[in-house]
């Protein structure tokens, strides 16, 4: 016996046959682009790969030769940014890593891409275990809450000027101005209400107990007159919480100095913390 449908029953079938196939579509183009060869190019005289993963855009930037353990520096946020830190590390030996998930803001989403992209690193580039994170801004979001979720992953971290707490920025519930446009696209991002960020308690100043625990040390080199990103209310909090946790942590203070310029004009604080803290982890954490 024949089958009648009628026809609003047909479009919905078809409707979602052409979904389905659609959505197969886009899962497999992702596929082919994480697939395609990188593209080759230069970076301050170090040779550059472009590549994706998890359908994101990477960078990857070699050392002439690389160090023992092949230790690697990974910039959270605004690659080549006053790069002075990644340049020095470099020719020690370092490599340079950066994803692209902008407008994410630390959210859980943009850990998940993180986490596929560090797997990437250490599986297919051989890179030690463990990285060095390096957030600048709100790239602090990002290396502090994907330390939180990784602390067996993280050699050390140096933070710029970096935002700790959302709330402060870019919600502006504090000394700072309210950014809406940011604030509003990391509620979107984060799924939460305003009401709801508000008593979010998984922001950075809120969780830093693992990174304790795990015995990670910090570096924070700020503006103390910095009033997009006030050092109160960010680094200066995460400094007396992560000290009464039993943390390590050095802070750097640029006395007469804003949000900007970031980074030192003379990187070697940064460089010799880092590789004071991250060397050892590098050597000992090599893939067999």
């Amino acid at each position: 016996m024949a089958i009648s449908w009628n026809l609003p029953s047909r479009v919905l079938s078809i409707g979602l046959m052409i979904a389905a196939a659609w959505q197969a579509s886009v899962a497999r183009v992702g596929a082919e682009e994480n697939l395609k060869a990188p593209a080759s190019s230069t970076w301050e005289g170090y040779s550059r790969s472009d590549f994706k993963v998890d359908g994101r855009p990477c960078i990857l930037v070699a050392p002439h030769t690389a160090a023992k353990g092949r230790p690697w520096i990974w910039r959270m946020e605004f690659f080549g940014h006053e790069p002075q830190a990644d340049l020095a590390l470099l020719s020690k030996g370092y490599h340079v890593a950066y994803m692209d998930v902008q407008n994410m803001y630390g959210a859980p989403v943009a850990l998940d891409h993180l986490d596929r992209f560090y797997d990437e690193l250490i599986t297919k580039h051989h890179l030690s275990r463990k990285a060095v994170l390096e957030g600048f801004s709100r790239g602090g979001l990002y290396s502090l809450n994907w330390a939180a979720r990784n602390p067996t992953k993280v050699a050390c971290i140096y933070n710029d000027a970096p935002v700790c707490d959302f709330r402060s920025w870019p919600a502006g519930r504090g000394r700072g101005k309210r950014f809406d446009a940011d604030w509003d696209a990391l509620l979107r991002v984060y799924g939460l209400t305003e009401q709801k960020a508000l008593q979010y308690e998984g922001n950075p100043v809120d969780n830093l107990a693992p990174l304790a625990k795990a015995k990670i040390p910090l570096l924070h080199v700020c503006g103390m007159d910095d009033e997009a990103v006030p050092f109160e209310e960010n680094t200066g909090l995460v400094a007396k919480r992560y000290e009464q946790l039993g943390g390590e942590i050095k802070v750097i203070e640029k006395r007469g100095v804003g949000h900007h310029p970031h980074s030192l004009k003379d990187p070697t604080p940064i460089v010799d913390f880092i590789l004071i803290h991250a060397t050892a982890d590098a050597g000992s954490d090599l893939l067999q």
